[in-house]
């Protein structure tokens, strides 16, 4: 069954349809080989640049599109829907340029920002830290003032694009004063004593390089700290609300392809003489899938459209990323189910998509964090 969406106007229609005919030229022939050889899609990353996709939230003024979050994340959505591995590509690199892109100066903004998405770079988010997860602000990693430079040392991790990216931005500690003392740079991903460790073995998401980032004295001029010092954490968690609506939209994506798989699959499959979707077990678990699914789109495209109108969303992409995450798992499982023995092997992609789905509960905060933030809403 064709899905249909509402969008805002009949160009963000012909886009959508722009990134679906995209999506099945030139990523899905290179998926299953890409992942099983956890080969990153650079190539993939690129044309999606050359057509504005990295550029998309941005202003007009420094080549961007402007558009709204609420057109934007079903982008990544129809991307993560075919490949996950690219929809996540994009939404890191957002949230790379988000800290520059906000509260840059004008100058820091005319000098870098075109560059960083005129679609030939890739970003990476350099946060978390061996020690430092769901707690950033117990970060470790120091930028000390050296004249006209700032010197970063320290290590950190769960890096996507680790090794692969052209810029990184980086949180690092500028004073002792806890939460307080962490400030954002941008640093060049060739700078001498930045290297990035072997990438991490996962269970999925495979084309997708995460690693551990180092930075041993690695210098940076002062200009190139973001906003004020002591700011950087703000800065961090800001983003992470937008990082939350984006893996939304991407586990939506995930389970909107389980379900096409599994609806699919039982209308090809017979036992006892008939389609085993006019089995009520079967037709059921695909029901089920579908009101997650739909439900889980629903919720992260009303905190998008409170985004976009600037009221407070920060509850609301919680929860739009706690429900989506939890759906794809669920969803991606039952894909398995429908598909029996069969969806066990990698002869069909819901093996796979059940394996990505799990980091979906994990990314952006884990679920436990999201329920924590949700739930002190409410003091």
């Amino acid at each position: 069954m064709t899905m249909t969406r509402l969008l805002p106007s009949r160009e963000d229609e012909d886009m959508l349809e722009t990134i679906s005919r995209f999506a099945a030229s030139e990523m899905a022939p290179h998926v299953a080989e890409n992942e099983e050889s956890g080969t990153f899609p650079r190539e993939v990353i690129g044309k999606l640049g050359a057509l504005g996709v990295l550029s998309l939230p941005h202003d007009e003024a420094y080549g961007g599109s402007a558009m709204d979050d609420e057109v934007a994340l079903q982008v990544v959505e129809e991307l993560a829907r075919t490949w996950a591995t690219v929809g996540v590509a994009v939404t890191v690199h957002w949230a790379s340029v988000h800290p520059l892109w906000k509260w840059g100066t004008d100058e820091q903004r005319k000098r870098w920002l075109p560059d960083l998405i005129g679609g030939d770079l890739l970003g990476g988010f350099c946060l978390s830290e061996p020690e430092a997860g769901s707690d950033p602000g117990s970060m470790k990693t120091t930028a000390t003032r050296d004249g006209d430079d700032y010197v970063i040392s320290g290590t950190k991790a769960w890096i996507t694009h680790g090794g692969d990216a052209d810029f990184y931005t980086v949180m690092a500690r500028t004073s002792d004063d806890g939460a307080r003392g962490i400030s954002c740079f941008l640093v060049p991903g060739d700078a001498p004593g930045l290297t990035a460790a072997l990438p991490e073995k996962k269970m999925g998401l495979t084309g997708s390089r995460t690693s551990q980032v180092q930075f041993d004295h690695v210098r940076v001029a002062a200009d190139r700290r973001i906003g004020a010092e002591g700011k950087g954490l703000s800065m961090a968690l800001d983003a992470l609300d937008t990082g939350r609506l984006c893996i939304a939209a991407v586990s939506t994506g995930l389970a909107q392809a389980a379900l096409d798989q599994a609806a699919e699959y039982a209308r090809t499959r017979e036992q006892f003489g008939q389609p085993i979707i006019d089995f009520q077990g079967v037709s059921f678990l695909l029901a089920d899938m579908s009101a997650r699914t739909s439900a889980a789109r629903a919720l992260y495209l009303d905190a998008a459209r409170r985004k976009d109108r600037g009221v407070p969303y920060t509850r609301l992409a919680a929860e739009a990323k706690l429900f989506a995450s939890d759906a794809a798992m669920g969803v991606t499982t039952d894909a398995v189910q429908v598909l029996g023995g069969a969806g066990y092997t990698k002869d069909y992609p819901v093996e796979r998509l059940m394996r990505e789905a799990k980091i979906m509960q994990i990314f952006e905060g884990t679920n436990q964090i999201q329920r924590h933030v949700i739930g002190r809403s409410y003091r």
